[in-house]
């Protein structure tokens, strides 16, 4: 009779594992959708390695992010920052050429917005896994310098001590697990979802 117990207690322990097992990987995947559809990055490159390109490449960052923080801000959903961004496109382009000749450079850069691949990027107080995100990509010259990156919407450039973080994250519509794990807690969760983001990235390259 006790051996009859415990088996019918390790299938409904193996049972409740498993619907356990199936719930958590459904929260992870979850959270890897809401980050493919609810960011949009800054992506800066700048025209070559050089130190005068690459202080040029964080002078356009700096100025782009004080243009964009206070209007990306302002939008409660991707889908409207995505469409004002697209719509002020050759305003933006002639921003940044604007700010790129007062500085005194000549060289010309583009503006577009597009869905690119990305690999893990760390930032003081947050990490992003690695995945195919929305962008906001700022092509400087030749655009073979080393790149920039941050968050455009919601707005993560500036401000990333850990409280605005979670406050930025959550009023994005981030769950509290998907915010602690961006700041890297837990881990094992952050490594499926850099892990899926890197199996995504390895078949868009083929």
């Amino acid at each position: 009779m006790d051996g009859v117990f415990m088996k019918k207690l390790l299938k409904v322990a193996t049972f409740l594992l498993v619907i356990y097992l199936v719930i958590w990987c459904g929260t992870v995947l979850s959270d890897r959708k809401m980050l493919n559809d609810n960011l949009i990055r800054l992506h800066v490159v700048a025209n070559s390695d050089s130190e005068e390109d690459q202080a040029l490449k964080l002078k356009v960052r700096d100025a782009v992010v004080e243009k964009l923080q206070e209007t990306m801000e302002s939008f409660p959903t991707m889908d409207e920052a995505r469409q004002y961004l697209q719509d002020h496109l050759p305003e933006l382009e002639a921003f940044v050429n604007q700010v790129i000749r007062e500085l005194g450079f000549a060289e010309t850069a583009t503006v577009s917005v597009d869905r690119e691949t990305f690999d893990t990027r760390e930032y003081d107080t947050f990490t992003l896994p690695a995945g195919y995100y929305e962008a906001l990509r700022i092509t400087i010259g030749e655009g073979q310098g080393k790149n920039w990156w941050c968050v455009v919407f919601p707005s993560l450039c500036v401000g990333t001590t850990t409280e605005d973080f979670a406050d930025t994250a959550v009023g994005a519509g981030f769950s509290d697990t998907l915010t602690e794990t961006l700041q890297e807690e837990p881990e094992i969760r952050f490594f499926l979802l850099d892990l899926l983001g890197q199996v995504e990235n390895f078949f868009r390259s083929l």
